[in-house]
């Protein structure tokens, strides 16, 4: 008698970066949340660093350690945009900024960015071409930053911090996506060099400015072990790595497009923000801008 044996289907790389990126903009969503309530609490934003990158370069400490701490055959320059662009610069001005801006107008004006900016770069810097599709994707992200600008002025107040840092913040992340992708390094490589880089930067900021760890609660400090050490810095770090190595830098940062939307819905029902007809605007066109600007429509009509 012969093994029967049945047929196995084999996960496309496609479907793995899928995967990745909405897993990832799934956890940003709950990080913005979570930073935001961190406003509320005594917990200061080299905390939130030592947590965020502590608990990821302690769980992957065998492999930086194989690694090491500059990996052969990364320049110098890929490897410092990469800890610059995702690790402790990235994290700091965008846990600055959040503090002072609401969760709906952190999601788009971070969430948005990030595929604007990754779409910027890798046009002028690659030589990457934009279909018709993708540019009215990108129009849509800036209008919806538009009219987050409209309400600043004539209704809800955010803050010049929202409107600068965190956009300055989405291009570093681009910039790290960029880096990723051409410095060789593998998802759970780059996740543990960036994660032990950044650990030791926020030692360092920790022994220069002080630390309040010891005095914070243990169940808040229990709720930002899971929100940024595991969901944010490892599990989203991982996710996104994938996506990127699968889809490419500017398609896995353009499915950010659910972070507006969640973060808004979630300001509004978990932290109580005032959210009115224009943020929901905004949070929409951003939404359906940075969905067109993944590219996918283009696809599907022209497999038609």
């Amino acid at each position: 008698m012969t093994a029967l044996t049945l047929p196995t289907r084999k996960i496309s790389p496609t479907a793995i970066g899928y995967a990745g990126a909405i897993v990832t903009v799934l956890i940003w969503a709950n990080w913005i949340l979570a930073t935001r309530h961190t406003a509320e609490t005594q917990m200061s934003t080299i905390d939130l660093g030592l947590i965020r990158y502590g608990v990821p370069a302690l769980v992957l400490a065998p492999v930086w350690w194989r690694t090491g701490l500059l990996p052969k055959g990364v320049p110098l320059k890929l490897l410092a945009l990469m800890v610059c662009g995702s690790g402790a610069l990235f994290f700091q001005l965008t846990t600055f900024a959040i503090q002072f801006t609401p969760a709906s107008a952190a999601g788009i004006l971070l969430g948005g960015s990030m595929p604007l900016a990754a779409a910027l770069i890798g046009v002028t810097l690659f030589r990457e071409r934009l279909d018709v599709t993708r540019w009215l994707g990108l129009a849509g992200i800036v209008a919806g930053v538009v009219i987050l600008l409209a309400r600043s002025l004539y209704g809800v107040q955010i803050s010049w911090e929202g409107f600068t840092l965190l956009p300055l913040a989405a291009l570093l992340w681009a910039s790290y996506t960029h880096a990723f992708r051409r410095s060789g390094l593998s998802a759970l490589q780059s996740s543990a060099i960036i994660a032990v880089w950044s650990f030791l930067i926020h030692v360092g900021l920790a022994f220069v400015f002080g630390s309040s760890l010891a005095s914070v609660p243990l169940p808040e400090i229990g709720l930002q072990i899971v929100s940024q050490g595991l969901l944010s810095g490892l599990a989203a770090t991982l996710a996104y790595g994938l996506a990127v190595q699968a889809l490419g830098g500017t398609q896995a940062a353009a499915f950010t497009a659910i972070t507006p939307v969640l973060a808004t819905i979630g300001g509004g029902f978990l932290l109580g923000e005032k959210i009115g007809a224009a943020g929901i605007a905004a949070a929409l066109v951003t939404g359906i801008g940075v969905a067109l600007s993944t590219g996918l429509l283009a696809r599907k009509s022209a497999q038609h």
